[in-house]
């Protein structure tokens, strides 16, 4: 047996022995369960006190793939709602050519339709109409229809920023703080879409 680091920790060949007589010893338990004995025993913790189960969760699974230890299957799986969402269903709108100037076309109302009764027909818009198709946004989101003469005319959304983006932080000069203090105050255009009629 070698001697393996994880995550800061040294992992030496009796700690391997140990985890594999854990095993043994509770050959019912799920790798959950394990984890938790195992941070326990070792008295392995976050700086908040908290058992560091998730990344005990990860050094057993280093552990199984390097062929020293064996684990009990998989028993539970997390529920992916996002794995198996269906696309957006195509809207019946009217199509037909608007040929006028803009100004012509009377007043444009942009509407946000997030969490609202038309967020379905924007999601549909950009599922049919923009090249990269509707993707569910992630994290903090807005999404705008713009509207003349009754009918939808363009799309908008905008997502929270990332928050890490070297080439962005470099370029507006930010240091670690000024990104943690000001990152709240950018939003990104993720999609913009002007409809083809």
């Amino acid at each position: 047996m070698v001697t393996f680091r994880y995550r800061g920790r040294e992992i030496h060949p009796e700690d391997i022995l140990y985890v594999r007589a854990l095993i043994e010893q509770h050959p019912t338990d799920s790798r959950r369960k394990l984890s938790t004995r195992l941070c326990e025993a070792w008295d392995w913790r976050q700086n908040n006190g908290a058992l560091r189960d998730m990344v005990c969760r990860g050094l057993l699974l280093m552990l199984e793939r390097a062929g020293e230890i064996a684990l009990p299957p998989v028993t539970y799986k997390r529920h992916n709602p996002l794995a198996q969402r269906s696309r957006p269903a195509p809207v019946l709108l009217d199509q037909t050519p608007i040929e006028a100037k803009l100004k012509d076309i009377g007043p444009i109302q942009f509407e946000q339709v997030r969490r609202a009764a038309d967020e379905p027909l924007f999601n549909s818009l950009m599922e049919e109409h923009h090249y990269l198709g509707y993707e569910q946004p992630v994290g903090e989101h807005l999404k705008y229809l713009v509207w003349a003469q009754g009918r939808p005319l363009a799309c908008l959304a905008w997502s929270s920023a990332p928050r890490h983006l070297g080439s962005r932080d470099r370029y507006l000069g930010w240091s670690a703080e000024a990104r943690r203090r000001n990152i709240r105050f950018l939003a990104y255009n993720t999609r913009f879409l002007i409809l083809p009629w």
